[in-house]
């Protein structure tokens, strides 16, 4: 399986349009890949706190259209990264007023949305992301031709409970677009480290590069197999990085090195003395 991780600079100088258009551009030059993935709310920045709400739009809204179009026209599974959804409107409520989430897109070779995730935990403590968007309450996978891939974000990275939930709804592929800070860089390399080994399964890990808001970004992308090796790690600048990985070799390490079938915690609810 061939997949693309584009790490791109979200250039504040840069408008949101003229950026989707060259995102669009560089997804269609990833023709031939099986797998194209994008980084956490590319299309503001993930500390550009205040332009959450003023560049929200609908799930079915322009980069949902441009992305299902350039997945087409590449004929490519596209995980879209993720967007600042502003959700529909409750009823009585003014037009646009809807609470906003972190969303992920996944669309299909054909351009078809094949999922939708809203980032389950939210970052920023008390500010930030934390306050301004809502949290996703369900796990998401996607059965995609020769394994099944499990979708988290950026801070979900950290909740290893999360993960666990998604091996056990059949994730063999890990995908997770973040917009990490360069200051917490080996907590990213760590952490997607840890998450091949403990679900022994595949991580594809996609940051952005250059500065959001004042805030540094990790760069960094990476894929890491079941054992936790480093297929390939990308830089801190803009680039794409293309790996080439087996996903048979998710059985085989769970064949070989059964560690999944003595978990204990977590199966069955805990008892109150």
């Amino acid at each position: 399986m061939r997949a693309s991780l584009i790490q791109i600079a979200v250039d504040e100088g840069e408008s949101v349009e003229s950026r989707r258009r060259r995102v669009a551009s560089l997804v269609r030059e990833q023709a031939g890949a099986d797998l194209v993935v994008l980084p956490e709310l590319w299309t503001t920045g993930a500390f550009a706190y205040e332009a959450f709400g003023t560049e929200a739009e609908p799930l079915e809204g322009p980069t949902y259209e441009a992305m299902a179009k350039a997945a087409s026209d590449a004929g490519v599974w596209l995980h879209a990264g993720s967007i600042p959804e502003r959700a529909a409107s409750e009823s009585g409520s003014a037009a646009g007023s809807g609470p906003l989430y972190n969303t992920s897109l996944v669309f299909s070779p054909s351009g078809d949305l094949a999922a939708a995730y809203r980032k389950i935990h939210r970052f920023g403590f008390d500010k930030g992301e934390a306050v301004l968007m809502g949290a996703g309450r369900e796990l998401v996978t996607v059965r995609l031709p020769g394994t099944t891939v499990g979708v988290a974000t950026c801070y979900d990275l950290r909740f290893p409970e999360l993960f666990r939930g998604l091996v056990d709804a059949g994730a063999e592929t890990l995908v997770i677009p973040a917009g990490w800070p360069e200051r917490r860089r080996a907590h990213w390399t760590l952490l997607a480290q840890a998450r091949a080994v403990e679900n022994q399964a595949f991580v594809l890990a996609c940051g952005t590069a250059g500065t959001h808001a004042g805030v540094p970004q990790a760069g960094h992308s990476i894929v890491v197999d079941p054992w936790g090796e480093v297929l390939a790690e990308a830089g801190a600048d803009e680039e794409i990085l293309t790996v080439e990985f087996d996903p048979a070799k998710v059985a085989t390490t769970r064949e070989q090195f059964p560690a999944l079938k003595d978990r204990v915690l977590g199966l069955a609810p805990p008892h109150t003395f």
